[in-house]
């Protein structure tokens, strides 16, 4: 089998689709539509005749099923932007061949080194094709490696008729980054009964349990007055939140302090005057039914920031982002069993692991297509430093042709 995921990868990578967190169009950023039109081309070329962008910039297309009996459809999807959080504008792909475990220093910035001291993963890639951008952007595998990988899938099946399938619906997706990646998304056109993403890390790993998440926003109204006639009168709604942002604890409750199911709060963004400052959260928990306790526990700790401030005020507002999946795929517990066994059929150890975040599949099994998350091999992402093993990307074709494979045994009911 010929793949094609580090060539495609490496194309792909070089067109910036960064979002932008602060854009009210959608998507975000109207570059990401270079990369929907040339995917567009490329499944049309592979022989997806129906393949399209659609206004939104979601990217639609089948593989159609070569089996004689009804089966259900299945989505494969993965997401077309970058994250804000590192430069994604002029990526330079460079391909390491048989990776030897020494540091890698990336050309471009001799400061960025890829070490196994600080990648423990690389322990495990000794040997493969690695991937990685030059040392001034991310690479963009978080989620150009998925792409790249259902581009091989469907070059495969396409040319390859005797691989058993059913209906098999392609999705990219713009906006994943900044959470927004299905606010426009069409479910009667995708007309998929199960899916999965491609956006997962390490080989083996399948993820069927993510954050349920919160965002929350708190306004703190201060009391504006000249400062050369401010006594008594200026209350400083900086020092109030300064003051608040203080009283969170230091050891507990944040993300720099939890791990495995562990909630927290975290604040992640603060701009005002004296007069006014707003600061942006958001509220994690695996179990959902805390979020709410969270959020209660963050309104008490402003509430008792307030009290030495007289005439300060605040508004507080919560707003659902997403839900954990496992809600979902606890009903339908059957497809997370397949792709383990699609894995396990190519020699792939499954490594069940729980999301602390969330990706499209969260937000998609609760929009009526359950939808955990398989592997790339796409790691340290959204930094200089990201790079991706081409062999882990192969494998997980493989992973995917044999999961297309085992659901032509199962019959749509």
């Amino acid at each position: 089998m010929k793949h094609s995921v580090a060539e495609r990868l490496m194309r792909y990578v070089q067109i910036d689709t960064q979002a932008d967190p602060k854009s009210t169009t959608f998507p975000s950023t109207a570059k990401q539509k270079d990369l929907a039109r040339l995917l567009v081309k490329e499944l049309k070329d592979l022989g997806v005749n129906d393949a399209e962008m659609d206004e939104y910039g979601y990217v639609f297309g089948t593989v159609p099923s070569n089996q004689m009996h009804e089966i259900p459809t299945i989505c494969f999807c993965a997401h077309m932007d970058t994250a804000p959080d590192c430069s994604g504008t002029g990526v330079k792909p460079i391909l390491h061949k048989n990776y030897d475990g020494d540091p890698i220093m990336l050309p471009d910035d001799s400061s960025q080194v890829i070490t196994v001291e600080n990648h423990p993963y690389l322990k495990e890639k000794i040997g493969d094709d690695l991937i990685t951008a030059s040392g001034k952007t991310l690479l963009g595998a978080d989620d150009k490696a998925g792409i790249a990988c259902i581009m091989d899938f469907v070059e495969q099946t396409m040319k390859n008729p005797d691989i058993p399938h059913g209906d098999i619906r392609i999705l990219f997706t713009p906006d994943e980054e900044v959470g927004r990646g299905v606010d426009h998304l069409d479910m009667e056109k995708l007309n998929a009964d199960f899916g999965y993403t491609l956006d997962g890390g390490v080989l083996g790993s399948i993820e069927d349990e993510s954050f349920s998440a919160d965002s929350a926003t708190i306004t703190i109204h201060g009391i504006s007055a000249h400062p050369g006639y401010a006594k008594n009168k200026l209350v400083n709604a900086m020092k109030v939140a300064s003051h608040f942002i203080d009283l969170l604890p230091k050891d507990s409750w944040s993300p720099e302090t939890t791990e495995h199911r562990q909630g927290f709060v975290h604040p992640v963004a603060m701009q005002g005057i004296q007069e006014k400052v707003t600061i942006e959260f958001i509220i994690r928990d695996h179990d959902t039914s805390l979020l709410k306790q969270h959020g209660e526990r963050l309104e008490s700790y402003l509430k008792q920031a307030m009290l030495p401030y007289p005439g300060a005020t605040y508004s507080f507002e919560v707003k659902e982002q997403y839900r954990n999946m496992k809600e979902v795929l606890n009903n339908y517990p059957f497809v997370t069993d397949y792709a383990i066994q699609a894995m396990e059929k190519v020699g792939v150890t499954p490594k069940p692991i729980i999301i602390r975040g969330g990706t499209d599949g969260s937000r998609l099994s609760f929009m009526g297509l359950p939808c955990p998350n398989i592997f790339t091999g796409e790691m340290a992402i959204h930094s200089l430093q990201e790079y991706v093993s081409v062999q882990d990307m192969e494998k997980a074709v493989k992973t995917m042709l044999a999961l297309a494979e085992i659901w032509t045994i199962h019959p749509k009911n």
